[in-house]
């Protein structure tokens, strides 16, 4: 009988060859495989970084920098009117002074409106510096400062809830209101759980970010900003989004919220409180109760629940102007 050279005779070679046959077309099979996903992920990698760099040169600045430890920290000021609004963002915001503008709109009429942007937002430096909420504080109070500003309400977005507890009890003296707008509160559930830092940071270095930043649709097109708006939103979010500062900050959102929560933090009693929130938080049913307590420990506070989303401001700014004005005429009344 003939053998080949592994010494197997011809009858037994040939079971053998059909056996390897298949082994060859699945090898190849998840080589190609392998080859498109490296190919797709080389493609949308540098896809990011050329269209990155033909926005860089697109992106408009706007407002003004003041030096805040050592690095620029954009401030954004509209209207003059004799008192004056500190406007802090929600976390992720990638840029707080258009974000913002409905808001603004509406407020610039009676008031001069300071939107803050944090290190790492809008057109902000990023900094190497823990985002504890003390060191976040500290930096927006020394923004304010190198303002001159010395006598101001304090009005912020989801957590700017949490920071403004620390802001308002450090500078009681500053600070002669707080208003929230669908705020933080340090009892809130879910708040300890570990948050995909790492996920985040992979899709925005692989540029898939920006890939599903544009699948999942614009969350501006039906709301009340301008084209050249949304396209400044659309390119800041696009090279901000993610960036390593604020990663840090999501690091730190359970830690800063356990401090809160053992330290009992509260806004001082005496500090006049208005709080709009979502009339019916599905996802929090304890939402309106937790932000009734905060009102109720205030000498001044009133709970408004409004009948929107989360980001209330980008539906109901009128709402929000109107009713926070009335709000402070009636603290005017009763000194």
């Amino acid at each position: 009988m003939r053998r080949n050279r592994n010494g197997n005779s011809e009858a037994e070679a040939g079971p053998i060859k059909k056996k390897r046959k298949p082994l060859r077309i699945i090898r190849n099979i998840l080589g190609i495989i392998a080859g498109i996903i490296v190919l797709f992920f080389a493609i949308v990698f540098v896809s990011d970084k050329v269209a990155g760099s033909m926005e860089k040169g697109r992106i408009e600045p706007y407002g003004q920098f003041v030096e805040v430890d050592g690095k620029q920290m954009n401030v954004r000021i509209d209207g003059d009117g004799a008192e004056t609004i500190v406007l802090l963002p929600g976390y992720g915001t990638a840029a707080p002074g258009l974000d913002f503008k409905p808001l603004i709109r509406e407020l610039e009429k009676d008031y001069r409106v300071v939107t803050v942007e944090p290190f790492g937002y809008g057109l902000s430096d990023e900094t190497d510096k823990e985002r504890t909420t003390a060191n976040i504080v500290g930096e927006v109070h020394e923004a304010v400062q190198q303002l001159g500003l010395k006598r101001y309400v304090l009005m912020g977005h989801s957590i700017a809830g949490l920071y403004g507890l620390e802001y308002a009890n450090q500078y009681p003296d500053e600070v002669i209101a707080f208003a929230g707008i669908d705020t933080s509160v340090p009892a809130q559930g879910g708040m300890d759980q570990e948050l995909p830092v790492g996920t985040f940071k992979f899709l925005r270095q692989s540029g898939l970010m920006r890939l599903l930043t544009k699948v999942s649709g614009d969350p501006y097109a039906a709301l009340d900003y301008n084209a050249q708006t949304k396209e400044q939103i659309r390119m800041i979010t696009n090279s901000r989004g993610n960036n390593g500062t604020m990663l840090n900050e999501m690091t730190h959102i359970a830690s800063n919220f356990k401090q809160a929560r053992e330290a009992g933090a509260a806004f001082p009693q005496s500090l006049p409180l208005v709080l709009f929130i979502q009339q019916n938080n599905a996802e929090v049913p304890e939402w309106a109760a937790m932000h009734e307590e905060q009102a109720e420990h205030s000498a001044h506070g009133q709970l408004i629940p409004m009948n929107g989303g989360h980001y209330l401001h980008h539906t109901l700014s009128p709402e929000i102007a109107a009713d926070f004005r009335t709000f402070m005429n009636g603290l005017e009344k009763k000194q």
